[in-house]
């Protein structure tokens, strides 16, 4: 049977065959609209989505091949297949160039258009997927790139520039929010394997059993909910590299099959005994002090070597030059926007404890409050204007509540952590997944950690 809600749309002179069509494929569980001629065909289009269109060659007024031709402009993921009684190569041909599916000659049967409709649906649907896939390409794409002229960010530079070529692991080391995924993308192009793919997965974002199926896979019924099997991040990367974020974060029971990987290029997905290999370059991220780990024992010493071939430590925001403070809100600030003298100055003085991340929401901030296209000192964070932390901003008071106390005291730990959920919880002394619970709770959105 076909997918239940794939849209089909009928379009055919013939009053008699297009009903019969129109009850055939209703029967058969599509959702189907109809339309006599071209142009009642595009205002239907233009208010309902369609997977498939069958449409007939010669109608009066806008032939098949001109609607055709208006589908393919506006509509590129909807298939079409055109029907004539008069068939001819020619026209095939003519059909094939302008973007149709199929071709089929009258009188058709029922059962071959059926095919061919449900082929097209697969067809239509992979398009759709194919899209949405380069959509979230596209959206994952850092959108800024690594700015800074201090002799700090010279030596990131140059260690990219030297380390990029090789294949060996490299491990970066910086806080949260001084820019580890841009660091990490330049190295992936300025690899050998920049034609390759570029898979990112952060350790700190996923509970232990999802994190060692994403990394390395998982068969049919291997855990509750594993319903086909799945590749891991290493057989999506194979050829590329993978970049881990947060690594210092990966449990001792993971560590040991990471190691595997690294030393051999082998691995087993969860839930099989089938040995896999793949040719993965990892680089891996941290903000924690991995040599600390290793010696309190949560760290392997032999993990720890073996990412650890070069490093490449990035400096905080409050550690940079004021020249690159200003150069990264340019930046951020965008085209058409401008500082006044006491804004940029107010930027300048403020320590930035939040890093890039924090500079970017100031920057947002005031570009929503601006009233024109000058950004100024009175619309940034309370915080930047004061010279002090986050966590001084939010004030209770004593008469206030228990929950909105707790809640308060929420929002405020995010703030400081600049925006870091694991770090906000081991300042709260919970666990990610209650600090989670708290958020939905007291609905506690992005834009009040600003």
């Amino acid at each position: 049977m076909p997918d239940s809600k794939l849209d089909l749309l009928l379009v055919d002179d013939d009053t008699e065959l297009r009903e019969a069509m129109q009850s055939y494929f209703t029967s058969l569980g599509y959702r189907v609209a109809s339309a006599e001629c071209g142009e009642a065909a595009l205002e239907t289009l233009a208010g309902r989505g369609f997977a498939v269109a069958v449409v007939d060659m010669v109608m009066p007024g806008m032939t098949g091949l001109e609607l055709l031709g208006k589908i393919k402009e506006d509509n590129p993921e909807i298939e079409v297949i055109l029907l004539t009684g008069q068939g001819t190569i020619e026209r095939a041909v003519e059909a094939m160039k302008l973007g149709a599916y199929d071709f089929l000659s009258k009188p058709v049967r029922m059962k071959q258009l059926e095919a061919v409709v449900a082929k097209a649906g697969d067809a239509s649907k992979i398009r759709k997927e194919n899209t949405q896939l380069r959509a979230i390409i596209e959206r994952d794409l850092p959108k800024h790139r690594m700015i800074g002229n201090s002799p700090a960010m010279q030596e990131v530079y140059r260690l990219v520039e030297r380390a990029g070529p090789s294949d060996k692991p490299i491990l970066i080391q910086g806080e949260s929010g001084t820019g580890k995924e841009l660091v990490a993308r330049a190295l992936h192009m300025a690899s050998c394997r920049a034609d390759k793919p570029l898979v990112v997965i952060n350790c700190a974002a996923l509970p232990e059993p999802l994190l060692e199926s994403e990394l390395f896979g998982h068969e049919k019924g291997a855990f509750t909910g594993a319903s086909s099997s799945k590749p891991g991040l290493f057989e999506v990367a194979d050829g590329g590299t993978l970049f881990i974020d947060e690594i210092g974060e990966l449990s001792p029971a993971l560590q040991p099959k990471l190691l595997r990987v690294l030393e051999d290029g082998s691995l087993r997905r969860v839930g099989s005994l089938k040995e896999r290999h793949v040719d993965v370059r990892l680089i891996a991220a941290t903000n924690r002090d991995l040599a600390v780990e290793v010696e309190a024992k949560r760290f392997r010493e032999d993990l720890y070597y073996r990412i650890n071939m070069m490093t490449i430590v990035l400096p905080t925001l409050r550690a940079r030059t004021t020249d690159d403070v200003l150069l990264l809100a340019d930046h951020f600030a965008g085209r058409g926007w401008e500082f006044n003298a006491e804004c940029r100055d107010a930027i300048a003085k403020y320590s930035w404890p939040g890093n890039v991340r924090q500079l970017i929401n100031a920057i947002e901030r005031a570009k929503i409050l601006s009233d024109d296209e000058v950004l100024r000192r009175e619309n940034l964070p309370p915080e930047v204007l004061g010279g002090h932390s986050p966590a001084a901003s939010t004030i209770v008071a004593p008469e206030i509540d228990l929950a909105s106390l707790t809640r308060a005291r929420v929002v405020q730990a995010l703030q400081h952590a600049g925006g870091n959920k694991l770090r906000a919880a081991k300042a709260l002394g919970v666990s990610r997944r209650s600090l989670y619970r708290l958020l939905e709770k007291y609905q506690i959105e992005p834009g009040e950690l600003v």
